[in-house]
């Protein structure tokens, strides 16, 4: 992706089902779970980089022995293997000390932190909150009770976190804001404590002794419940995983699939991710053993092992963030990667329009380095496009009787090898930007060094095709990549985007709330002023207002009205425009292509979210995100749309 986004977060959640012992004498070693831990977060390192934790929840614990466990680093550069080095070190230390005894997993549950049951793991891109330890997952809320204990983490962004702590307000709390993790960890804290309290004093009025009292909390915490009336006023996309102190666990995603969850089950363990590939790769299972958790839904595995799957939310439209297939996911994962390449296949039309059916005179490429399936996509589309063609002269050929066996190399040659898909490696991405220079045009300059080039291979005469990914605020073409491929001077430069036109905040979790920031806006903004049309910016705004004033629930909006004027090619016009670089003597054309929103849908399967191309949200706090977005820029306000207290919705 040229334009790099904030997206999810990564969880990782492992449940072990038999005791140390048996992972002692299986694998070899009683720390399986937290080995597995390690490497199911390692296979998700591209989900987060401001940060990483993990927890650990032990289960029958003796009276006086701690029972929750976690490690945190915010460390940008390297903060998995960080956040992994202290503890690995310390159970080092015990075993030198001869307090750990590898052979006796006892004493391994006993002394070290994380030779529990259940292991907990996040990787985190911070929405919201501060870059610090703190704003890491897990979170953890401790009492005395272990029934009243919490530790979660999760993968989501809740659109609607201001009215939250609103609640919380009400109902005579004193939430501290900073983060949505912190709004969700209470309120689902605040939920546990009430089931926790009646049905202790229950069990006390009926005589039950104080010590088997807490046994019989543990046995009667209904999590299905405490997921629903914890979830009951959460507007937006969450994949969540904890556990009570107890060993209770449970994960839940949201019901419209915002955010991805899938997870496997056999007699060994209960493993949670956030994608699916990782889960193959560590545990070595097939495709086929992945599910995925059901939007809606929470599992519940409580300490006795028990294990149950319940709906805790109505039904609804399913909604999966498109951009897990675009562009954040894995791109080894088989649907993926299918998806992929269906999205570069589909964009040959236009590219085909695009360079005048010159394939002859065109060099294919892409922008490194998650484009790159969806170019082969796009080089396989253009072959079968081409051999259609040669089939056809072929069979006019020979209908005519112009092919015989003394001219058929050289008919073969003219007609395949003349115009046949060439694709290259052009764009090189050779190092990573250390914005170490304050002033803006040394940082500009530093920027257009980001991508090299190839050199040698594109002509003058020849079209340059390049893939990317999406094209969201413009400013890496604009900057480097246009600016580095003029210098190849071609005859014409063509982006194609495998995904369509960003026109829209995202409020669930990607971090693009800034509508005066996308490239696809401006565009549309610059289109009016042109044409004389201002008073309709205005008009918006004002139609916003009155927008914001009624209850979230039946909001429309508003922002729709900047782009219907307008069809998506005089957009992109607008876009080709906006991002040709000022410093280049190149005088070529420059194109952008977009992914149409009809073949993104033919391009996934099931079908996923769309409400940042056609502005339809899943949840109705996306409208008012979306209405406060462009006041926000209207009003020349910064920052994300969505605060946690103070925000419009």
């Amino acid at each position: 992706m040229s334009d790099p986004i904030g997206h999810e977060c990564g969880v990782a959640l492992i449940r072990l089902r038999k005791p140390l012992e048996y992972y002692q004498q299986k694998y070899g070693t009683a720390l399986y779970g937290f080995q597995k831990l390690f490497l199911l977060m390692e296979k998700q390192h591209n989900r987060g980089q401001d940060g990483a934790g993990i927890g650990c929840c032990k289960i029958n614990t003796a009276h006086g022995q701690p029972y929750l466990f976690r490690e945190r680093n915010s460390s940008k550069a390297n903060s998995l293997s960080k956040v992994f080095r202290g503890p690995q070190k310390t159970y080092q230390e015990l075993r030198r000390a001869q307090i750990i005894d590898e052979a006796k997993p006892e004493t391994i549950k006993e002394h070290f932190d994380f030779g529990g049951q259940i292991l907990l793991g996040h990787l985190r891109y911070g929405t919201s909150g501060a870059f610090e330890e703190g704003s890491c997952h897990p979170y953890i809320r401790r009492s005395n009770w272990a029934t009243k204990s919490l530790m979660v983490a999760g993968n989501f962004n809740m659109a609607n976190a201001g009215e939250l702590n609103r609640l919380m307000v009400r109902r005579g709390q004193h939430p501290v804001f900073g983060t949505d993790t912190q709004t969700v960890l209470e309120e689902i804290g605040f939920h546990l404590d009430e089931a926790h309290d009646a049905i202790y004093h229950r069990l006390r009025d009926e005589g039950l002794p104080g010590e088997k009292i807490p046994l019989g909390i543990s046995h009667e915490l209904d999590l299905q419940r405490l997921a629903r009336v914890s979830a009951e006023y959460w507007d937006g996309g969450y994949a969540i995983a904890g556990t009570v102190g107890n060993g209770d666990v449970f994960v839940m995603r949201d019901p419209n699939g915002i955010r991805p969850c899938f997870y496997i089950q056999n007699e060994e363990l209960v493993a949670f991710a956030s994608e699916r590939v990782p889960l193959m790769t560590v545990f070595g299972v097939s495709q086929e053993e992945v599910r995925g958790l059901p939007p809606g839904h929470v599992f519940a595995i409580k300490a006795s092992g028990e294990i149950s799957l319940d709906r805790f939310n109505e039904e609804k439209a399913l909604a999966p963030c498109s951009f897990e297939r675009i562009y954040f996911s894995r791109g080894n994962d088989p649907i993926i990667y299918r998806e992929r390449k269906r999205m570069g296949q589909k964009l040959v039309p236009q590219i085909i329009q695009s360079v005048g059916d010159d394939l002859e005179n065109t060099v294919f490429s892409f922008i490194p380095n998650t484009a790159e399936v969806a170019y082969h996509g796009l080089m396989h589309g253009l072959r079968e496009y081409r051999r259609e063609q040669v089939r056809e002269k072929l069979r006019r050929a020979i209908l005519a009787g112009s092919l015989n066996e003394g001219n058929i190399d050289e008919t073969l040659d003219e007609l395949i090898m003349a115009n046949w898909p060439r694709g290259e490696k052009i764009a090189h991405k050779d190092i990573k930007l250390r914005t170490f220079i304050s002033q803006e045009s040394g940082r500009n300059q530093l920027v257009s060094h980001v991508y090299d080039v190839t050199y040698g291979v594109v002509q003058a005469k020849d079209n340059l095709v390049v893939v990317d990914d999406s094209i969201v605020r413009g400013t890496t073409l604009r900057k480097s990549i246009l600016h580095i491929l003029a210098r190849l001077n071609p005859k014409k430069i063509v982006i194609a985007s495998t995904a369509p036109q960003i026109r829209y905040p995202d409020c669930y979790g990607i971090d693009m709330s800034e509508l005066g920031k996308f490239i696809a806006f401006q565009a549309a903004v610059e289109l009016l002023k042109s044409r004389g049309r201002n008073r309709v910016l205005e008009e918006v705004r004002e139609a916003c207002v009155e927008e914001l004033r009624k209850p979230v629930s039946e909001m429309g909006n508003c922002v729709q009205r900047i782009y219907e004027p307008f069809s998506p090619e005089e957009i992109s016009q607008q876009i080709a425009q906006l991002v040709r670089p000022t410093d280049s003597a190149w005088k070529g054309e420059i194109e952008i292509v977009y992914q149409s929103i009809e073949n993104l849908a033919a391009s996934i399967d099931p079908p996923c979210g769309d409400w940042y191309f056609t502005g339809h949200y899943p949840t109705p706090a996306g409208y008012a995100v979306a209405n406060r977005a462009y006041l926000n820029y209207a009003d020349k306000v910064g920052g994300r749309t969505y605060d946690l207290f103070s925000s419009g919705v």
